[in-house]
């Protein structure tokens, strides 16, 4: 079952044009993320400042298929799933207006699991596995 977020649209996440601009929307999208974990009673200061551990993004993609706008309301739904060991990558889904409407966009990001220090990949953490598990069908 995925994680829903509800966010607004501020203006400053638009361009020129008064469309969200497109490097904003993973930004949302990461926002889910960290929503998601701190729901799971993951504490976000020690997850993101973790001296040992690194879970960069390796690849980020989005489609477009519809112009979103500020004051929009949007619902992003988040699925994250385990690709290997030390790996995990996350779909989502960005709704305007009504979640059973048209999707708006979609994204995906994967990401790997290091040791800070060396940089080098290493298992992911029993806990970063469990939270990834709760969205398993």
């Amino acid at each position: 079952m995925p994680f829903n977020y509800t966010r607004t649209v501020r203006f400053q996440d638009t361009d020129a044009a008064g469309v969200v601009y497109f490097t904003n929307v993973l930004a949302m999208c990461h926002e889910a993320y960290e929503a998601s974990l701190a729901a799971w009673g993951i504490n976000l200061k020690t997850f993101f400042s973790n001296p040992e551990v690194a879970l960069p993004v390796i690849h980020a993609s989005v489609d477009f298929y519809r112009p979103m706008f500020a004051g929009d309301r949007l619902t992003i739904q988040l699925t994250p799933k385990q690709v290997a060991g030390d790996e995990f990558e996350i779909a989502y889904q960005v709704f305007s207006g009504e979640v059973a409407g048209k999707s708006a966009a979609k994204a995906l990001t994967k990401h790997v699991c290091i040791n800070a220090a060396t940089r080098t990949r290493k298992q992911l953490s029993d806990k970063l596995i469990q939270w990834l598990r709760q969205f398993e069908s």
